[in-house]
C-alpha cells in the first residue's frame, strides 16, 4: 500500500508520535510524516528540520496544503472537537488521543459531521477495531457461555512528581480526577465496549504528593444502565516497575476473566497483555490462558490508513461508544466537585 502523507499537530505529546510511532515506529509502514505544526516556532523548527519535513505555525496553514491529507492531532483536549471540524472541513482525514473530548454533546456533533462528509476520524482509546485483549475476552465470553459482565475491578498507576504549570492539567474543571482522566480513560474506554453505557458515577479522590493542585490518587465508581457495577483506580503515586498496566478482573455470570492482573511474567513482550479465564463448566473449573498482542490504548494505524483508503470494518467503533465514555468523564467531574453519587 502507497504511505499516506500526515501532519501532526501539537509538539508535547505530538514529539512522541513523531519520533516511536511515524518516524520510526508502527506507523512507519503506512505514512510519511511530511509536516510538523505548532505555535512555538523554534520546537517546530528544530523538529521539522531533523526529519526533513515542513514546519507550519499555524494550523490554517497546514490545513491549506493540498499535498498532505491526513493530519495527527496532538494537543490537548480543550476545545478539540472544533479543531477537528476544522480539519474535515478542509477535506483531511485526523487520528487524534484521548481523552477526545470534554463535552459529549460537541463530540456527537463533530463525529456526525465526519461521517457526513465521508471523513475519517479515529482515536488511540477508544480504539476503531477491538483490542487483540478485548478481541480475546470476548472470544472467550462467548464460546465459555460466561454470561453477562457483573463486576469489574480495574487499576492503572505510575509514578509522576509532577508540578504546576498553568495548564489544562492544573484544572479541576478540564482535568477532573486527573489520574483517572489521564490514565484510567482507557479502562472507562474498555468497559464501555464490554459492558455497554452507565448510568450513575461516583468519586473518591486525594492529593498526596504530586504538585499540582489536582488529585493525584483517586477511584471512580460506575454503575451500568444493566446493573453491573464497577471500580476504577487509577495513581500517579506508585513506583513498582510495572506501570500502565491497565489491570482488569471481570466477573460474569459463569466465570472471570483476569487481564494483567497481579505481577506481570517477565516474559511479556511490550505492547501483550496476559489474560486468563476460570470458567464454571458444569461440575468443573475451566481455565485457560493467553498473551495477545495489541494492548488497549494502541495506535492502530494500519485500521487508519485503510478507512482513509476506503476500507470499512463491520466491528468499528460507534459514535454512541465514543460518546458513552465522555458522558462518564463528564459525569465524573460533577461527582468530584459536588462529592455526590452523579446521574448520567
Amino acid at each position: 500500500m502507497k504511505k499516506l502523507k500526515i501532519g501532526i499537530v501539537g509538539l508535547h505529546f505530538g514529539r512522541h508520535i513523531v519520533e516511536n510511532e511515524i518516524a520510526k515506529g508502527p506507523g512507519t509502514p503506512y505514512f510519511d510524516l511530511a509536516a510538523v505544526c505548532s505555535q512555538e516556532r523554534e520546537r517546530t523548527d528544530a523538529m521539522a528540520s531533523k526529519h526533513g519535513c515542513k514546519a507550519y505555525h499555524d494550523l490554517d496553514a497546514l490545513l491549506a496544503d493540498e499535498d498532505i491529507g491526513c493530519i495527527g492531532l496532538f494537543c490537548g483536549p480543550v476545545g478539540r472537537a472544533n479543531l477537528i471540524r476544522n480539519i474535515i472541513r478542509a477535506g483531511k482525514d485526523v487520528m487524534t488521543t484521548k481523552p477526545f473530548e470534554l463535552d459529549p454533546v460537541i463530540a456527537r456533533e463533530v463525529l456526525e459531521e465526519a461521517k457526513s462528509l465521508k471523513r475519517i476520524v479515529h482515536l488511540n482509546s477508544p480504539s476503531p477495531l477491538f483490542s487483540g485483549e478485548i478481541r480475546q475476552i470476548r472470544h472467550w465470553q462467548q464460546e465459555l457461555n460466561l454470561g453477562r459482565v457483573i463486576a469489574c475491578r480495574a487499576d492503572t498507576w505510575a509514578r509522576y512528581d509532577e508540578k504546576p504549570d498553568g495548564s489544562w492539567y492544573d484544572d479541576p474543571a478540564l482535568c477532573p480526577v486527573p489520574p483517572v482522566f489521564r490514565l484510567g480513560i482507557y479502562l472507562i474506554n474498555d468497559l464501555v465496549r464490554l459492558i455497554g453505557p452507565a448510568d450513575k458515577v461516583a468519586v473518591v479522590s486525594s492529593r498526596i504528593f504530586t504538585g499540582r493542585p489536582t488529585s493525584d490518587n483517586g477511584q471512580l465508581s460506575i454503575s451500568f444502565t444493566g446493573g453491573a457495577i464497577a471500580n476504577i483506580f487509577a495513581s500517579f503515586c506508585v513506583r513498582d516497575g510495572e506501570h500502565y498496566k491497565n489491570s482488569l478482573v471481570l466477573n460474569f455470570e459463569n466465570g472471570t476473566i483476569y487481564r494483567n492482573a497481579g505481577p506481570l511474567p517477565d516474559e511479556l513482550p511490550v505492547g501483550s497483555s496476559h489474560v486468563e479465564v476460570v470458567a464454571w463448566r458444569g461440575e468443573r473449573k475451566h481455565v485457560e490462558r493467553a498473551f495477545v498482542e495489541g494492548a488497549s490504548g494502541m495506535y492502530q494505524w494500519d485500521i487508519f490508513a485503510r478507512a482513509v483508503m476506503g476500507e470499512t470494518f463491520p466491528d468499528e467503533v460507534s459514535t454512541d461508544q465514543i460518546v458513552d465514555g465522555i458522558k462518564i468523564v463528564r459525569a465524573m467531574a460533577r461527582a468530584e466537585a459536588e462529592g455526590s453519587v452523579v446521574s448520567i
